[in-house]
């Protein structure tokens, strides 16, 4: 199978790894030429994704910001096999697919939106690994729910990256979604960590402030796209916890143990029902 590969940050790059070693041909578009060259002396990628290239590919990888991938598709999308599945990795559906669905039924190709729920505070190709996704969830928007012949090529297509789930939904629930299990711990670990007594942590801190701080360490301009691109689930999620928060901090200012303790008893079973 012959796999392009756009962006070679921390997503594309393990891409690239995986299928690389799965034994697969890879080409990718990477707008720092370093990268692009240093993939190639270590073995992650073998030639340029590019005009001439473009039409031999089997699957396409989108794996860069989610504007940056629907223009690059919106600007070759005549130069791609109708026999290729395109997939992006973007971390919000709803621009990408509203953009890139048309095009492929246009142009007869395939497109399928992907998330990979897999990743690192660290950011590009220095930090890439083949196993990334290994056992990770792989979350699918189709243009069809029930082409069941498509969803088990899109499998087989993706089978070097080992993920260990595939689920199937829309791109408004995906991104409904998302703002709650990954864009809002980033925003919140980011706050958190900007307290004026996070300079003085060391030594007073332990597996809590890790875990809580651990994606405060971002790319900043990737998520900020992130977030506008989904303004306003973020914005739901953000006054859901901003009124709770209100509620705590009322409780420890009037000093009412009761009410603050039904709280925190509130959270945890809260946490025990949703982690099951």
């Amino acid at each position: 199978m012959k796999v392009g590969i756009l962006g070679l940050g921390l997503i594309g790059g393990s891409l690239a790894r995986a299928y690389s070693i799965a034994g697969h041909s890879v080409l990718a578009r990477e707008q720092d030429a370093s990268i692009l060259s240093f993939a190639m002396l270590a073995g992650a990628v073998d030639g340029e994704l590019n005009d001439e290239t473009i039409p031999t590919c089997d699957l396409i990888l989108l794996a860069i910001y989610p504007d940056g991938s629907a223009r690059w598709l919106e600007q070759h999308a005549h130069q791609i096999s109708q026999e290729t599945l395109v997939i992006d990795c973007c971390g919000v559906k709803e621009e990408i697919c509203r953009r890139c669905f048309p095009l492929a039924q246009r142009f007869g190709f395939t497109f399928v939106g992907g998330h990979p729920m897999a990743g690192s505070h660290f950011s590009g190709f220095k930090y890439s690994k083949a196993s990334l996704f290994h056992g990770a969830p792989m979350v699918l928007v189709p243009p069809v729910f029930d082409d069941m012949e498509l969803l088990q090529r899109v499998k087989d297509a993706l089978a070097p990256c080992e993920f260990g789930s595939f689920s199937v939904t829309t791109a408004q629930d995906h991104d409904r979604m998302i703002a709650f299990t990954s864009q809002m711990p980033h925003i919140l670990s980011n706050a958190y960590i900007k307290s004026p007594t996070a300079l003085e942590h060391k030594g007073f801190s332990a597996g809590s402030y890790k875990d809580l701080t651990r994606v405060a360490w971002l790319n900043p301009q990737m998520w900020a796209e992130l977030f506008l691109e989904n303004r306003e689930n973020v914005l739901r999620e953000l006054d859901y916890y901003i009124e709770s928060l209100h509620a705590y901090r009322e409780a420890i200012r009037q000093e009412d143990l009761d009410t603050l303790t039904a709280l925190l008893e509130e959270g945890k079973r809260r946490k025990e029902e949703v982690d099951g």
